[in-house]
């Protein structure tokens, strides 16, 4: 447990990539099965201890500690785990000298919990906190929240895997999801102890292929007759793979979503791999091209079980981009041209309700194509894919043969209303926030929050400015001076707006980000509601 900890503490310090992975990649070298293995399930979202919830941790705290007192630490420290890390008592309960220590490996914490029920779940984990010192409990309980919130994507954790191995990290993901925690085998084959496992599991992910974004040197220098082009939908990536009776949705870095799209599974009556976009229909609408906007998708994402009146109200479907397996044979090493051709004759006899084709968009130029890109003919439409037609399906972000090219983001300026303390290294800087615009009765509504756009310095310049203008407090959560005289405005920016019932103002960004701060802005100047509600055709 001690080596994970470790772990944890210098990936939440490592802010550069590369020395991330090779912080992972020491730790697998250095770390015994299965202790490993269950990191690696912990930092990839795969390891489930469903015994522990944080209600039940805030519980425990309010009988251990002057609730207001410890208010004011994790208002401070502003992480729930970190916070009881650091205020337990250890000798608030003691333990009988005669019971036996069990040694605090990663597998024995772990394990102990995940078999525990609830009723004995907190009585273990208070035996182990007791037992390990801060930065232990530290990481215990962040396995317990499941928020690890260090800097390490699925993606990343298996790119430090291959890096360990020594092999191709297409080789990783083509595996991953055949292999169960604590990745025995895959350890074994990594460290060349046994042969590379098989691929145990049917209807196994495909390592996606990713495209650049085009730039005008690439414009100048490429010929526009040899590419292909098609809409970007706004929606999710996802594949779509059926074998042996197995049916299964992947997101595009390989979970499994499936859960969430019943229906979409149920009418998956083919053998193959088929690449797409996930979107959401309108089904009052004839014309398939009418599809729901992202918000819509978005009642439907991350869902353990799904409703009938869901699944009517929102019912969603694949539209394709691209086949990578058809009864039992690989397509990836063929042409984009024929795989299209492919694509449509094996899209054609599928139930039309659920799967279709994102059409190709037909140009002569790359002016030609600028003219599409910037009047789609749809809303959820986000710009243009670029594919060369002699173009084979390579894993990753190959340079040169697929380029994505979005629609300039909507810019609005915005009044900043609330702001709420970081996770991680930005703990002590208060750097997610709320904003708003006014309404016609000079009324200040939110309308988005972000935490990501602007640099080190800035941060500390917005974090100085909440401290001095803080009106209420709520926790984490400051309320700050926002007047029409006096407040601080940032320009927004974000890829599209939908209609909102959960949201007061009635307004939903897509990927909101600072894109710059507006210190000689006043708020007074800042964007009205209705100039949004305009942007929404």
């Amino acid at each position: 447990m001690k080596r994970f900890a470790q772990l944890l503490d210098r990936l939440v310090l490592t802010p550069s990539r590369n020395a991330k992975l090779q912080l992972l990649c020491d730790y697998f070298a250095k770390t015994p099965d299965p202790d490993r293995g269950i990191a690696l399930a912990a930092l990839t979202g795969r390891l489930d201890i469903a015994s522990v919830k944080p209600a039940m941790l805030r519980g425990l705290m309010a009988e251990r500690m002057d609730e207001v007192l410890f208010g004011l630490s994790y208002d401070y420290v502003g992480d729930l785990a970190e916070t009881i890390a650091l205020v337990w008592d250890q000798q608030a309960v003691a333990m009988p000298q005669q019971a036996a220590v069990e040694p605090a490996s990663l597998a024995n914490v772990v394990g102990s919990l995940q078999m525990a029920g609830k009723t004995d779940a907190l009585a273990i984990l208070i035996r182990w906190l007791d037992q390990l010192d801060s930065s232990g409990r530290y990481a215990l309980l962040k396995l317990v929240t499941g928020g690890l919130r260090i800097g390490v994507s699925a993606r990343l954790a298996k790119l430090a895997l291959a890096d360990y191995g020594k092999v191709d990290v297409t080789e990783v993901e083509e595996l991953w999801h055949g292999q169960e925690v604590p990745f025995l085998a895959l350890f074994a084959w990594l460290s060349g102890n046994s042969p590379k496992p098989r691929q145990m599991a049917a209807a196994p992910f495909r390592p996606v292929m990713l495209a650049n974004a085009l730039s005008e040197t690439d414009r100048q220098r490429l010929d526009a007759n040899l590419y292909a082009a098609e809409w970007k939908w706004d929606g999710i990536r996802i594949q779509a793979t059926a074998e042996a009776g197995v049916k299964r949705l992947y997101s595009r870095t390989g979970d499994d979503v499936g859960q969430a799209f019943p229906d979409l599974l149920e009418a998956m009556e083919f053998e193959g791999t088929l690449d797409g976009e996930l979107l959401v229909a309108r089904p009052e609408l004839r014309d398939r091209l009418e599809v729901g906007s992202f918000g819509d998708l978005q009642q439907r994402l991350n869902r353990k079980t799904v409703s009938k009146k869901l699944r009517v109200s929102h019912p969603v479907f694949l539209r394709a981009y691209d086949l990578l397996d058809e009864n039992g044979e690989n397509l990836r090493n063929l042409s984009f041209l024929e795989r299209r051709k492919r694509l449509e004759r094996f899209v054609n006899p599928l139930e039309q309700s659920r799967f279709d084709i994102s059409p190709l968009i037909e140009f002569q130029s790359w002016r030609e194509l600028a003219d599409n890109r910037e009047n789609p003919p749809h809303v959820a439409i986000e710009g243009v894919m670029i594919k060369q037609w002699q173009s084979t399906y390579q894993p990753g972000r190959p340079k040169g043969p697929w380029f994505k090219w979005k629609r300039d983001p909507m810019l609005i300026d915005a009044v900043l209303m609330y702001a709420q303390r970081g996770h991680g290294k930005r703990s002590s800087y208060y750097s997610d926030y709320t904003f708003g615009v006014w309404t016609d009765e000079g009324i200040l509504v939110p309308v988005g929050k972000a935490y990501f756009g602007f640099t080190d310095d800035e941060l500390k310049q917005i974090d100085k400015f909440v401290r001095e203008n803080t009106i209420e407090r709520f926790g984490p959560v400051r309320s700050v001076t926002a007047r029409k005289d006096f407040g601080l405005v940032f320009e927004v920016a974000f890829e599209g707006l939908n209609r909102s019932k959960r949201h007061k103002s009635g307004v939903a960004m897509r990927f909101p980000r600072i894109s710059r701060l507006r210190w000689d802005k006043p708020p007074n100047e800042a964007d009205t509601l209705a100039s949004l509600e305009n942007l929404i055709s």
